[in-house]
């Protein structure tokens, strides 16, 4: 018996506006928004999505869990996603070929190289 990934669940103050971000981050749409959960997809009948649900409490600490974005450009790419709102972070991660950054709500997440770089 297998199972198949569905999706990952994100924790937010503002779920509506975390997930719209998300979903212009990384090209998806949401598919369902409902007060207690919105969930972006890469398109409505493909998986794994993203589920935002609501929480009361800020983000403390270092993520446990966390993306890596793999662009075609890592330079172009971290500019953007930093236009849209996320920040540089420093987790401890030295010199790397790697950005870390994080979203709006200061959840980190990795802009990779390029592959072969």
């Amino acid at each position: 018996m297998s199972s198949a990934w569905e999706s990952l669940t994100v924790d937010a103050q503002d779920p509506a506006r975390l997930a719209r971000w998300w979903a212009e981050a990384l090209g998806y749409q949401v598919v369902t928004e409902k007060p207690d959960e919105v969930e972006i997809r890469p398109a409505a009948d493909r998986l794994p999505g993203l589920v935002f649900v609501p929480v009361v409490a800020g983000k403390e600490g270092k993520n446990r869990l966390h993306l890596d974005l793999r662009p075609d450009d890592q330079e172009a790419e971290v500019e953007r996603l930093v236009d849209m709102g996320a920040r540089h972070v420093d987790i401890g991660q030295g010199s790397v070929g790697w950005t870390v950054l994080a979203d709006p709500e200061g959840n980190e997440f990795c802009v990779l190289r390029q592959r072969g770089d």
